[in-house]
């Protein structure tokens, strides 16, 4: 009798120790993510230009990639959903907090911004100035003596109480100074200006003096026409192409789409070039689910080098054009190496 009661204990105990495995794959994160379609946004509920909404028919629309953390059911299910896949956080994040990551994609969508407004306004011959607003930190080296006081996502203003124009003055300046020389760096810190002087290092790169940071330019656009663009919570710099494409059609107050839903991805550079972002076949899907009928894709070049580091690269373009045929939808995939192809491609689209 006292066995058959064993039994039933162990047989008990080996189904909560198997809900408890269950659920601990289902519920635990692991050190992984998943990407997967994301949504497909229409830039109208986003951007005003002078206080105006677009109120033309069709759509201009930014695509996106959703990243959630892993669980091992997650993970484990990734393997077969289409479009989905998993990744580290290594691969994710470049080795940088989460605090850092966020701050970098938030920089990354800020400069994607002000690069689509500019090239707006240069297509829609506008007059604007570009402001230096000063270094904005993308890193800080853990052997900088900076370390622990400036942060990622900080602006630098000053050295040794020296204002500059451009991060390739600053660095410059620096470079000029002795290794072990102290030098005092004004910076802003979550709007706050604050000060750190600490000993120059020699940098691993070029044996030069250095602070220790990744930097790049802070810009801001200046324009007499007042352009807001509301992303919210959405970070990265891909969304540079379908931005520059809706401000240039609130400013000109012009019809380019014709009714027509279109969606589209790449980044946005000072020249109007339109460049490689990830994800690409994630953003296909989500623009096909959202019924658009015409999908921009960066016609990016795959180089020599490039094809070395990675055997079996394929274009922005090739990958988009693969998804749309994994998915049999009737989306137009359309190749851009320049906004300047987005648009030739709209005006014969009447």
């Amino acid at each position: 009798m006292r066995i058959v009661k064993n039994n039933k204990l162990f047989k008990r105990l080996l189904v909560a120790f198997l809900a408890l495995v269950i659920v601990a794959c289902v519920v635990v994160p692991i050190p992984y993510y998943i990407e997967e379609p994301g949504e497909t946004i229409n830039l109208k509920e986003l951007i005003t230009v002078n206080d105006q909404k677009d109120k033309h028919k069709g759509s201009f629309s930014l695509t996106s990639v959703g990243i959630r953390r892993a669980t091992i059911f997650t993970a484990l299910k990734s393997k077969v959903d289409p479009f989905h896949e998993i990744i580290s956080e290594e691969d994710l994040t470049g080795g940088a907090s989460d605090d850092e990551y966020l701050q970098i994609q938030k920089f990354n969508m800020e400069t994607s911004q002000n690069f689509a407004i500019e090239q707006a306004l240069k297509l829609a011959n506008k007059p604007y100035e570009m402001n230096y607003q000063g270094v904005y930190v993308l890193g800080v080296e853990k052997n900088s003596n900076f370390y622990g006081k400036i942060s990622v996502g900080d602006t630098v203003t000053k050295a040794d109480d020296k204002s500059f124009t451009s991060s390739e003055d600053f660095m410059k300046y620096v470079k000029a100074q002795k290794i072990g020389q102290k030098m005092k760096v004004t910076y802003i810190h979550n709007d706050e200006t604050k000060e750190a002087t600490e000993k120059l290092i020699q940098l691993p790169t070029d044996k030069k003096p250095g602070i220790g940071i990744t930097l790049t330019d802070h810009t801001e656009i200046d324009s007499q026409d007042k352009v807001k663009i509301d992303a919210g919570d959405i970070g990265g710099p891909s969304a540079g192409l379908m931005f520059t494409l809706e401000i240039y059609e609130q400013l000109l107050g012009k019809d380019l789409r014709h009714g027509k839903k279109i969606a589209g991805t790449g980044t946005i550079n000072s020249d109007g070039e339109v460049g490689r972002i990830g994800g690409i076949d994630k953003k296909v899907a989500s623009a096909a689910a959202s019924k658009n009928q015409i999908f921009f894709a960066p016609d990016d070049e795959i180089t020599k080098e490039l094809q070395k580091i990675q055997p079996g690269i394929k274009s922005n373009y090739e990958e988009a054009k693969a998804a749309a045929k994994k998915l049999k939808t009737n989306m137009k995939i359309v190749p851009v190496k320049t906004v300047q192809d987005a648009l030739d491609y709209l005006a014969k689209m009447k």
